[in-house]
This record gives structure tokens, sequence and C-alpha cells, in this order.
């Protein structure tokens, strides 16, 4: 299948901002647990559709599955109990020094296609592979169960290691700065009308 460009909904045809970095946008909005559904829906379309998909609530429901399907690169997705490994935000120097060193590729300075940017991310090098990035490198280190390592002097350095690279714990309760930060951001996109 191509990497689609734009979705039809109806007899409309919307464009699709296809940039991986909207994407990663829309991804950082939808784990975002300080946003109410409401205003995640209204982010993902203006991210990915424009003002053109802001502007007909008609297509809403439809234009949010679409984008359900195209942020999933058209795979279905399967809730998992797996620990989180990763996170495109706080890992994104390790995934940046991944592609430059596996492909040469420097993603502040390239446009890719959303799907083709997670065809590589799949495709980055991996131990099992006799080969491995950092990013990967990582979260090995993250997923790696130490009951199995039987040498006190590794499993204490694995235990640092483990410390030094583990994903920040989403907090509970939104902090005032939060809530600040998601009415900058939605003032920005232009979805906040209040004051």
């Amino acid at each position: 299948m191509n990497n689609p460009k734009q979705v039809k909904v109806g007899d409309k045809i919307y464009k699709l901002n296809t940039d991986f970095r909207v994407a990663l946008k829309c991804v950082k909005v939808a784990q975002d647990k300080n946003i109410g559904n409401h205003e995640k829906a209204l982010a993902l379309i203006y991210l990915l559709y424009g003002e053109e998909g802001l502007n007909n609530s008609k297509d809403y429901e439809q234009l949010l599955r679409l984008a359900t399907k195209y942020l999933a690169c058209n795979r279905e997705v399967k809730k998992t109990n797996d620990k989180r490994d990763m996170d495109f935000e706080q890992d994104w120097i390790y995934i940046k020094a991944s592609f430059m060193s596996d492909y040469h590729i420097d993603l502040d300075s390239v446009q890719m296609h959303w799907w083709d940017f997670q065809g590589l991310m799949n495709g980055l090098s991996n131990s099992e592979m006799g080969n491995c990035c950092i990013l990967n490198r990582i979260r090995n280190i993250r997923t790696m169960d130490l009951s199995e390592i039987k040498n006190p002097k590794t499993k204490n350095k694995l235990v640092e290691l483990k410390k030094e690279f583990a994903l920040k714990q989403e907090e509970k309760e939104p902090t005032r700065e939060q809530g600040d930060n998601a009415l900058r951001f939605f003032k920005e996109m232009g979805l906040y009308k209040g004051e």
C-alpha cells in the first residue's frame, strides 16, 4: 500500500499533513493524560487536516477514525500490558543518533512521511542482528530482566544503567504548570477561543 497523502470522507477529500514531526505531535497529544478527550480530538484533526478539517464538524468522527488508522500505519492497534520501553520525546536524541548511524539520515533536515519514519524506526539495528543502535541498546537495558544476572558487579552496573535511562513517570494529577502548558498549546493551535 502506498503512503497516504489524503483521506476521503463522503465526497470530500482532506489533505493529510504527512510529515513525521506532525505525527509525533499527534502521538504526544494522544498520550497526554492532562488533555481531555474532546480537546485531543480537536488537536488531532487540526494537526493532520488543518483548518479544513477543523471547520467541518460533521466529519469529525470519520476524520478521527481515519487519523487513528493513519497514525497506526494502517495496522490494528492492540492494547498490551507491556511496560513502555521508549518515548519519542524523551528518547529523541537517541532516535536522531540511531537514524544517523544506521541510515545516515539527519532527522533535523529531512522531510519524511510518517509511515516511512515508522518503517525505519522498526528497522533500526538491534543486538539480535549482531549490531545495535544506541536507541535499541537503551530499550534493551530498560526491559532487561536483572533476576537472570548472577554476577553482582555486572548486576549493580545494570541497575545503575536502568536508573539512568529510566523513562520519566507520568504524574497522577496535572500540575499548574502542565495546565498552563496545555492551555498555551491550544492557544498556539488556534483551538482555544477563550480569553
